[in-house]
C-alpha cells in the first residue's frame, strides 16, 4: 500500500463486487435473493435447478408478474427496485426485497442471463458476464414470469471461490434455504432439482391438512406429531404456527423457525421470549422446537438493519416480547393429558391415511383455573392432602373413564399404574405431584402479587453509566416485580427494597442480571425466574416422596389433579411425569395377532 494514497472513486465493477461480498456469500445466498424476488413478484410456482452444488449453475424460474423488456437492463443496475419509492415506503416495507442490490451483486460475480415476459407480451433477454457492460436486449420466447440463469459463480473472484465447501455441502445450504422459503409461503409451489434429480417437489398447500403435511415433509413427522397449534391475536399482533411439546426437543437450537411478516429472522428478543416460555418444562441444556409466524403492522418493525435482512428491530420490543412469551406459555399450559391422549389416538386411527393431526386440534390458549388454595407459604401441608377422587363403580361406562384412567397399583413405591380406556399409564408420583404443587404455589403467589420488603441497610452498587441509565428507564419494570432501585449517581445505584420471597437471595447479583437482560433484549424475567426457582424447591420438598405408600383413593386423587394442572406432562426440572402404553403397543410388544 502506498504511504500517502490519494482519495479516489471506486470503479463500478469493484464497487459491485464489494457489495456482492455482503449479499452473496455462497450459492445458497443467490437462491435466497432470487426466490425472494420471485415471491415479491406474486409467483405461485418456483422451480430451482442447480448443478455442482450451485457453483456451476443456478436456474430459477417463476410465473410471477415479470419484467418489461425495456426495464431488463435497469434491473441489473445497483439500487434499482420497483418496491419502494420514498422514505415513507422504507419505514413500512411489506416486501422481502427492497434494496435493489441482489441482481447487480449476483451479476458482478457470475455469468448471468435474465429472461422475462409480462402478461400479453413476448419474452426478452439480457446477458452479462461479471463485468460492467451495457446489456443488450434480445427477443427470446418466454411465458409470463421470469427466469434467472446464473453460471460459474465467483469465476472472476477466485479468492472468494476457494472458500466454498464441497458440492454436497453447498447444495445442503441451498436445500435449507428452499425449505425455509417453503415454510414461509404455503400458497406457493416449490420444485428443487440437483444434477437433474428432483429432490423437493412441494405443491401449493392451501388447506390446513396440506400445510401440516408440508411441515411434516420438511421438518419430519415427529415434529408435527408433537406440535401444538398456535393462533393468538391481540393489540394489532397475531401469532400463528406450531410449538412442540417439551418432550420433543433438540440438543441444538436447529429446529426453531420464526417468521416476521413472512420473513425468517434471527432475533435475540424473540429467542429469549420463547426460551422463557419453555423455562418451566424443558430439561436442562435442551432446546425447544417451534415454527411460528408473527404478523404485525410493517411500520412497527424495521427490516432495514442488515444487508442479508435476517435481523429486524421492533418499535415496541417489550410489547412483542410479552405477547410472544404469554401466547406460547398459555398453549403449553393448556396442553392437558386428555389432549395428549386424544391426539395419540387420532394419530393411530389415521396412520393408514397420513393426514396431519395439527389441524384436527385447535388449542384453546386461555388459562384454565387452578384449584383454589389459601394464600401464604404454609400451604405445603394442604397441597399434599389428596383431593376428592372419583372412584370407578361397576356401573361406570367406558365414556365415564377419565383421561388418566383409574389407579390399579403402586410399583416399587415410586410409580402409579393406571388403566385407561385405551391401555395403561405409568405415573412418576413424585414428579407429578411436584408439578401440581409448584403450579398451585405460583397461582397463589400470583393472586397475592409480589410483596416488597424494605432493606434495613440499602445496598449501594457501582455500575456503568449505561446500566445506571437503564435503571431510570426501566423503573416501572423494577417496581412491577417488587424491586426498588434508584439511581443516586452517574455510575451508582441503590437497592432499597426487594421482593419478600427473595429476601435471602443475592440482591446485587439479581439486579446486575436484570440490567444485563435489559441491555441485551430490552426486558427481563430474572425476578420471576428467581421466584420460580425458590417455589420449585419448596414444591420439591412438599411433594410426596418415593416409597410412600398411597391408597387407591390417594392415587386416583393425584391422577385427577394431573388432569386439571397445566404443564403436567413434565416436572419442574423438565422430566416427564407420565407415559402411556396403548393396547396396540402392548399387543405389538407381545406379538399378539401375528
Amino acid at each position: 500500500m502506498k504511504s500517502n494514497p490519494s482519495i479516489h472513486i471506486l470503479s463500478p465493477r469493484l464497487a459491485n463486487q464489494i457489495a456482492a461480498g455482503e449479499v452473496v456469500e455462497r450459492p445458497a445466498s443467490v437462491v435466497k435473493e432470487l426466490v425472494e424476488n420471485a415471491l415479491d413478484a406474486g409467483s405461485t410456482q418456483i422451480d430451482i435447478e442447480c448443478e455442482a452444488g450451485g457453483i456451476g449453475r443456478i436456474r430459477i424460474r417463476d410465473n410471477g408478474s415479470g419484467i418489461r423488456a425495456n426495464e431488463l437492463p435497469l434491473a441489473l443496475s445497483r439500487h434499482a427496485t420497483s418496491k419502494i419509492f420514498d422514505l415513507d415506503d422504507l419505514e413500512a416495507v411489506g416486501t422481502l426485497g427492497f434494496r435493489g442490490e441482489a441482481l447487480a451483486s449476483i451479476a458482478s460475480v457470475s455469468r448471468l442471463d435474465l429472461l422475462s415476459a409480462v402478461e400479453g407480451a413476448s419474452g426478452s433477454k439480457v446477458s452479462v458476464e461479471g463485468r460492467e457492460m451495457e446489456p443488450l436486449i434480445e427477443v427470446s420466447a418466454h411465458p409470463r414470469g421470469t427466469t434467472v440463469d446464473v453460471r460459474d459463480l465467483f469465476f472472476n473472484t477466485p479468492a472468494r471461490r476457494k472458500f466454498l465447501k464441497t458440492e454436497k455441502t453447498e447444495f445442503g445450504h441451498i436445500d435449507t434455504v428452499v425449505s425455509r422459503q417453503a415454510l414461509s409461503r404455503f400458497d406457493v409451489g416449490f420444485r428443487l432439482v440437483h444434477q437433474g434429480r428432483v429432490t423437493r417437489q412441494l405443491p401449493p398447500a392451501l388447506s390446513e391438512n396440506a400445510q401440516s403435511e408440508r411441515v411434516a415433509n420438511l421438518l419430519g413427522r415427529a415434529f408435527i406429531d408433537a406440535a401444538l397449534p398456535v393462533d393468538c391475536t391481540a393489540i394489532g399482533l397475531r401469532l400463528k404456527g406450531w410449538v412442540c411439546r417439551a418432550t420433543f426437543n433438540r440438543a441444538q437450537a436447529d429446529c426453531q423457525y420464526v417468521f416476521v411478516n413472512g420473513r425468517i429472522v434471527r432475533d435475540k428478543l424473540l429467542s429469549h421470549a420463547l426460551r422463557q416460555a419453555y423455562r418451566d418444562v424443558l430439561f436442562h441444556g435442551r432446546h425447544p422446537c417451534y415454527l411460528l409466524y408473527l404478523e404485525l403492522d410493517p411500520a412497527q418493525v424495521d427490516v432495514n438493519v442488515h444487508p442479508t435482512k435476517h435481523e429486524v428491530r421492533f418499535r415496541d420490543s417489550r410489547l412483542i416480547y410479552d405477547f410472544l412469551r404469554r401466547s406460547v406459555l398459555r398453549v403449553l399450559a393448556d396442553d392437558r393429558p386428555d389432549q395428549v391422549l386424544e391426539q395419540d389416538r387420532f394419530s393411530r386411527e389415521t396412520s393408514t391415511d397420513q393426514q396431519s393431526v395439527a389441524s384436527h386440534y385447535q388449542t384453546d390458549i386461555r388459562f384454565r383455573e387452578h384449584a383454589g388454595i389459601s394464600n401464604g407459604f404454609d400451604m405445603l401441608s394442604q397441597l399434599t392432602k389428596p383431593s376428592q377422587s372419583i372412584v370407578p363403580t361397576e356401573d361406570s361406562s367406558e365414556a365415564d373413564i377419565p383421561p388418566m384412567g383409574y389407579a390399579l397399583a403402586q410399583l416399587h413405591g415410586v410409580y402409579i399404574l393406571s388403566q385407561t380406556r385405551d391401555g395403561m399409564i405409568i405415573v412418576d408420583m413424585h414428579a407429578a405431584h411436584e408439578r401440581i404443587t409448584y403450579e398451585a404455589l405460583k397461582q397463589a403467589l400470583d393472586d397475592r402479587g409480589l410483596i416488597s420488603q424494605p432493606l434495613l441497610i440499602p445496598i449501594i452498587v457501582h455500575v456503568s453509566q449505561r446500566e445506571a441509565s437503564l435503571v431510570e428507564e426501566a423503573n416501572d419494570l423494577f417496581e412491577q416485580f417488587g424491586l426498588g432501585v434508584q439511581r443516586v449517581g452517574p455510575e451508582t445505584i441503590r437497592i432499597e427494597h426487594v421482593p419478600a420471597i427473595l429476601r435471602r437471595a443475592s440482591h446485587e447479583d439479581l439486579v446486575r442480571d436484570v440490567l444485563s437482560d435489559l441491555a441485551e433484549v430490552g426486558t427481563s424475567g430474572r425476578i420471576v425466574e428467581a421466584r420460580d426457582n425458590l417455589l420449585a424447591t419448596m414444591a420439591c420438598h412438599g411433594s410426596v416422596r418415593a416409597n410412600r405408600q398411597l391408597t387407591i383413593s390417594e392415587m386416583n386423587a393425584l391422577l385427577r389433579d394431573i388432569e386439571r394442572t397445566g404443564r403436567s406432562g413434565q416436572c419442574n426440572h423438565g422430566r416427564p411425569t407420565w407415559t402411556a402404553l396403548t393396547i396396540h403397543d402392548l399387543d405389538r410388544l407381545f406379538l399378539r395377532g401375528r
